[in-house]
């Protein structure tokens, strides 16, 4: 049973207004609790886990004009958390100072635009992502809870529980659809798969309406290679529950042809894995090519394979990686340092708080 926060003690909200599991809502429900120790924040939003402090949908009307120390801070994530934020203190007269974290690396719409330049400040999650707004912003990477992700006490074990093969394990996880790249994975395992009996692939994430026969044809060409036990197609988890399978992988893959910052890698780092990825979004800010992994151009599925048969077939090299994986995160991306610095980025709106 959630328990609600008193929305009269709120500095800060989060909203969170999409009902599925997105990147930006987990960044929320990672990033609350933590900001929650230091300020009085709140998200709101549907299907929000308990252990999120948060408020609930209807006293974003019903809550005072003021918060504690005066103005509240909106922090928006999407287009329409902006609209909400702005209709909240525009036609309602709620006082907000209003805050944006933009991931987006691309053109943004007139809209988007139109909304940024009243926000009075701006986050973005990469340095490539800073260059797309029309406007200063202050770059804060994600970072990763290195102590819920951390490598596994005993990896067979896991695998047994989680009904996995103990040979080498092979993940992409994410949203299923031509833009994260998942055939180009598909495409590349079929090969991989072929040449190394022992090996399975796993395919974890959920496929919208919209990308459903996309979806049924990667499994027809599974299907048809003969793959079917072996390349996994798994159902969509809650992110507070990947870990595990995180865990219980040799090599993580994140083949996408476009994205805005991209959590994956850094997820699988933290849990000692090392990580083959494009070169789009942050992941060349997150991967040390050659170090903890291996980088690749977008939409070339032979590259992603030849990449992956480089670690796949030297486990030596891929031990360093791995190590050198979760070395790169606990010193450089942990999760306290990106709730430390958005709370600053508060305080810099909203003195005193």
């Amino acid at each position: 049973m959630t328990e609600f926060q008193d929305p009269r003690e709120i500095d800060v909200i989060a909203p969170s207004f999409k009902k599925r599991l997105s990147g930006v809502t987990a960044t929320v429900v990672r990033l609350v609790p933590l900001q929650a120790r230091d300020i009085r924040i709140a998200a709101a939003g549907p299907a929000l886990p308990d252990r999120v402090p948060q408020i609930r949908l209807r006293d974003l009307v019903l809550m005072g004009r003021s918060g504690p120390n005066g103005p509240r801070v909106w922090h928006a994530r999407r287009n329409v958390e902006m609209l909400g934020g702005l209709v909240l203190r525009g036609v309602l007269g709620k006082r907000l100072k209003m805050v944006f974290t933009s991931a987006s690396q691309r053109e943004h719409s007139w809209l988007t635009k139109a909304l940024v330049r009243r926000m009075d400040a701006v986050i973005a999650t990469s340095a490539r992502t800073a260059t797309y707004l029309e406007r200063p912003a202050t770059v804060i990477l994600h970072g990763i809870d290195v102590e819920s992700f951390r490598p596994p006490a005993d990896r067979a074990a896991l695998r047994a529980e989680l009904g996995l093969p103990d040979g080498p394990l092979i993940g992409c996880f994410g949203r299923i659809r031509a833009q994260k790249g998942t055939g180009d994975f598909v495409a590349a395992m079929i090969g991989i798969l072929a040449a190394r009996p022992g090996t399975t692939a796993l395919v974890m994430g959920r496929a919208t309406e919209k990308h459903a026969a996309y979806e049924r044809d990667l499994r027809a060409q599974v299907a048809a290679a003969g793959l079917e036990g072996r390349m996994r197609f798994l159902p969509e988890v809650p992110v507070w529950d990947m870990v595990r399978w995180y865990q219980a992988l040799d090599l993580f893959v994140a083949p996408q042809r476009w994205e805005g910052f991209g959590l994956t890698p850094l997820e699988a780092m933290a849990c000692g894995v090392p990580v083959v990825a494009t070169r789009v979004g942050a992941f060349e800010e997150l991967v040390a090519d050659g170090e903890t992994g291996l980088l690749v151009p977008p939409e070339d599925p032979a590259g992603l394979a030849a990449a992956v048969a480089a670690l796949l077939d030297d486990p030596d090299r891929r031990a360093a990686c791995a190590r050198a994986a979760r070395r790169r995160v606990e010193t450089g991306f942990r999760i306290e340092d990106e709730a430390a610095a958005i709370n600053a980025v508060y305080r810099a709106v909203l003195p005193g708080l």
